[in-house]
């Protein structure tokens, strides 16, 4: 297939308000997509690249050449060179990764080399997200939505899900399974103001477990093998040694258990989640680091134990295989409970025990893995969201030479993009400061006006505020009260960030 035809359908989906309209226009070409391009041609429309990320920033895309007068590049020809683009590494790469740019672009209409240009910036905001590109696979192929979302669960990549749907229908999606070594997309949280809002969510009796301030990991073991992934799928295995070692030794050699590591100081309180990031993501000087810094591991749930998947069972079923596979010290600690006062109290007690507060669960609730919803319900002690830096500001005085203030946005999955909520420079250390301006001028794209610097969104942070109040002057219409931040987050990516929708029911 042409990559004009994709693009030329990305096109018509931008223009297009309504979701049925979007629908229809990605199944129609998703229904003539060649079985060998569809996954490039899925996540192109996603706004992915299936290579994830190849190396290439707004400085090697100056000077390109220019564009051809008539389209004919393929997908497969597009997505070979990006392939050899990621390739490139060692001496001489940054001429060589230029060469390669230059050559794709050569090869490019004008069209194509905006649409390319987009993409490799995460930045093609058509309003094809998952829940859009879902109900057009199930469109095109005939099959069922529902089971899209189920092979989802289990393959964790919907270009790869698509076009098994594409192929073979539901037949093809029902021979997806949990395999062990083979990372899902986890499941996730809502949130609540306060621990009785969540047990009403959740429906009582529910479960409360502490909510620590570590890293997610997801990790199988097949016999003598063990791997760890992290809640974006990445394998961390070699960058954990105390994990791979708490769990084999287990008597169980067939497993898949979600969790959390932390660094905790020896008195058992948790060390600043940069800390526990720091040690969990580093790949050199790993046994050093493990002397100087160990990590805790603790489980909360089970996917799967001596060959049973688990997924479907109700979380007090998991619980009850979890709890017989694991000694209590690798269990995360919780109570079940249907009275709010001793709720709040456990609460109170985790916040005092520097955590983070509590994941209020329901008893019924099976893993939905890549979801969120009333089955898991997070409360912390303040109001936190997770946003994306749209752009920044030259700071003055002490902040003089230095980006900082802070343009936060809000995923919109309706309409693609961000949407933002406000600006801040509050809680930015000088260290921070100083980190933050060397990663923007990286990530800058597009004209400044000497004041503003545009961002490629790709930075998730950590933002903690006192409400959400209506204002005219943000295109959301709302803004921050205070916002403030916490932290960045680099074990998230920009599609996990908080959504318009999660920021507007907190001003309702």
């Amino acid at each position: 297939m042409l990559l004009i035809d994709v693009v030329r359908v990305s096109e018509a989906v931008a223009r297009t308000s309504a979701r049925l309209g979007k629908i229809g226009h990605l199944a129609e070409l998703l229904g003539r997509v060649p079985p060998e391009e569809a996954e490039i041609a899925i996540s192109y429309l996603s706004g992915e690249l299936p290579q994830r990320q190849v190396g290439v920033g707004w400085r090697t895309l100056q000077d390109l050449p220019a564009p051809k007068l008539v389209a004919t590049a393929t997908l497969t020809d597009v997505d070979t060179l990006l392939t050899r683009i990621k390739a490139v590494s060692g001496q001489g790469s940054q001429a060589a990764r230029k060469a390669l740019v230059t050559e794709l672009y050569a090869a490019l209409s004008s069209q194509e080399q905006a649409f390319v240009t987009r993409l490799l910036g995460g930045e093609l905001r058509q309003g094809a997200l998952d829940g859009v590109m879902i109900e057009a696979v199930a469109k095109a192929s005939g099959a069922p939505s529902a089971d899209v979302r189920r092979a989802l669960t289990l393959r964790g990549w919907l270009p790869a899900v698509g076009a098994a749907a594409l192929s073979g229908g539901v037949e093809e999606l029902h021979a997806f399974r949990l395999e062990v070594g083979r990372a899902v997309a986890p499941m996730l949280a809502g949130s609540a103001p306060n621990v009785a809002a969540a047990l009403e969510k959740a429906g009582a009796p529910a479960a409360l477990e502490w909510k620590l301030d570590g890293v997610r990991v997801q990790t199988h073991r097949s016999g003598s093998e063990v791997r760890v992934f992290t809640r974006t799928l990445d394998d961390i295995t070699s960058q954990v040694p105390e994990l791979v070692e708490a769990v084999l030794e287990l008597p169980s050699d067939d497993l898949v258990l979600d969790g959390e590591v932390l660094a905790l100081r020896p008195d058992g309180r948790p060390h600043p989640f940069q800390v526990t990031a720091s040690r969990a993501t580093s790949k050199t000087n790993v046994d050093k680091l493990r002397e100087e810094t160990p990590l805790s591991v603790f489980f909360f749930d089970a996917l799967r134990v001596d060959g049973d998947d688990l997924l479907d069972l109700p979380y007090s079923d998991r619980q009850e295989r979890l709890s017989r596979a694991l000694p209590p010290g690798l269990l995360t600690p919780r109570l079940v409970t249907d009275d709010v006062a001793k709720a709040e109290a456990f609460f109170t007690d985790v916040v005092k025990a520097g955590h983070e507060g509590l994941v209020v669960k329901s008893l019924t609730s099976p893993y939905a893995a890549g979801r969120r919803g009333a089955g898991w319900i997070k409360v912390k002690p303040r109001h936190t969201l997770d946003l994306v830096v749209l752009a920044a500001e030259w700071g003055h005085g002490r902040r003089e030479g230095k980006l900082s203030n802070l343009h936060l946005g809000a995923r919109d999955p309706e309409g693609g993009g961000f949407v933002m909520l406000g600006k801040t420079f509050k809680g930015l250390t000088d260290e921070l400061l100083a980190w933050q301006t060397e990663r923007f001028v990286e990530l800058a794209d597009g004209p400044t006006d000497g004041w503003t610097v545009q961002l490629r969104p790709e930075l998730v942070v950590e933002i903690a505020f006192d409400g959400v109040q209506r204002s005219p002057r943000y295109p959301g219409g709302m803004a921050l009260r205070f916002a403030r931040v916490l932290r960045y987050r680099p074990d998230k990516r920009p599609d996990q960030a908080d959504t318009v929708e999660t920021v507007r029911c907190l001003m309702l």
